[in-house]
């Protein structure tokens, strides 16, 4: 008998909303049944219509209307849409994925942060930043064999993949990805940065995380780039475009690693790895909850 699917819904049909539709179709455990945005010329929202999703024009008030169509819904709009919808979703008793910066519920990195929560109990879990994603597991690898005393990232992005919601959200992104360093990385101090790169043809995402350690060793130094290595693969294991740009350095107590992100080109480009490393940790947290939720019952 096959897998039951957990209903979800999409708020926002932007270039991050419509991406993920792509990848919850491909779900073995997860169903889209609705898209939500507030543009009757949303080329998302015709795009969802025509792929048997329901459309709804009106936003979270038209979704209130068919709250019975879904269990978990994703947010894909902005910071700030998402601290007005985070208490209308949880009043509903929806599961929410918030892939804005808001940072309303606890972050979610899945190379890391599935084992730092009992994802059963949560009601809202945030993606940190496309930067985030990249590097805050980049990040948790070094500490876990060395306390990381700081933390700097730099995330440069095609300028053709920033969109109006990331656009909107810089400030939020460099304080959320910065926080999600220490919070999840477990950094002790940390900066993040992000570029938006008007080259042609557009680049690849590119990430480049520096680690000043508190000591060194050989020891330590194997140690670190056998810990990266492994996290790399997990990564792969939902983010097949993440891959080392170049072999990590250690010198002295500073680590360097060079991180590029393809993207898989289900909606985007392949440029908008940057994208793309969000929507797929979104459907990899996603299909976790649905695992909870089935098991519950919950799921109709």
């Amino acid at each position: 008998m096959a897998e039951e699917k957990v209903k979800c819904a999409i708020i926002g049909s932007g270039n991050i909303g419509t991406d993920l539709m792509y990848k919850l179709l491909r779900s073995e455990k997860l169903e889209p049944t609705v898209m939500i945005g507030i543009d009757p010329n949303s080329k998302g929202l015709a795009k969802a219509k025509e792929l048997g999703l329901l459309p709804i024009y009106n936003g979270i008030e038209g979704f209130i209307e068919h709250a019975d169509k879904a269990d978990i819904v994703f947010e894909a709009t902005s910071a700030k849409a998402h601290e007005a919808n985070a208490p209308i979703l949880k009043e509903l008793g929806k599961r929410a994925i918030d892939l804005t910066p808001a940072a309303v519920g606890p972050f979610m990195v899945p190379s890391v942060s599935l084992e730092m929560h009992n994802i059963e109990e949560l009601d809202n879990v945030n993606m940190v930043t496309c930067g985030g994603q990249a590097t805050v597991p980049i990040v948790k690898a070094i500490s876990d064999v060395v306390d990381v005393e700081y933390a700097e990232i730099v995330a440069s992005i095609a300028s053709k993949s920033a969109g109006p919601g990331t656009r909107q959200n810089i400030d939020e992104f460099t304080e959320t990805t910065a926080k999600a360093l220490k919070d999840v990385g477990g950094a002790k101090e940390s900066k993040a940065i992000i570029v938006l790169n008007p080259a042609e043809p557009p680049i690849l995402m590119r990430n480049t995380i520096y680690a000043k350690i508190s000591e060194y060793s050989q020891e330590i130094h194997n140690d670190v780039l056998e810990s990266l290595n492994r996290m790399l693969k997990v990564v792969q294991g939902y983010v097949k475009g993440y891959h080392f740009k170049t072999d990590p350095v250690i010198k002295d107590n500073v680590v360097s690693v060079a991180v590029e992100v393809e993207g898989n080109g289900d909606f985007l480009p392949k440029y908008a790895g940057n994208l793309d490393i969000i929507t797929s940790a979104a459907v990899r947290t996603g299909e976790v909850i649905a695992d909870s939720l089935v098991v519950k019952g919950v799921s109709q």
